[in-house]
């Protein structure tokens, strides 16, 4: 029975890292590649990456960044200083680096059968 319920909460905690990993981390990642590489790419190529960040964002529930993010896509069009304005505010909204930590040790090892 202990058994078991150790396998749940590992599965949840597990599945919780991969949601995070997959929409919180991937989306700060390539924020932050458009954000320091943002003199070679086109206004366009800024918006397009720019949208799909906060489709990531809204997927995580995060929906400040995401509305941020939307508000940058368009202003890149115009304004580069509003844009970076916009994406900087959605950076210091973003939760990635502000993930629960696990109860427990740091690091434990699991048995992989």
């Amino acid at each position: 029975m202990t058994l078991e319920i150790t396998r749940k909460e590992m599965r949840e905690r597990t599945l919780d890292r991969f949601k995070h990993i997959k929409t919180c981390v991937l989306a700060r990642e390539l924020c932050m590649l458009i954000r320091a590489n943002r003199v070679a790419l086109s206004k366009k190529d800024a918006n397009e990456c720019c949208l799909f960040i906060a489709k990531l964002c809204r997927e995580a529930g995060c929906d400040d960044p995401s509305e941020l993010c939307n508000e940058a896509a368009k202003a890149v069009l115009g304004s580069e200083e509003e844009y970076l304005k916009l994406c900087t505010e959605s950076c210091r909204k973003c939760s990635e680096s502000r993930q629960p930590k696990r109860a427990g040790p740091e690091r434990q090892a699991h048995y992989v059968a």
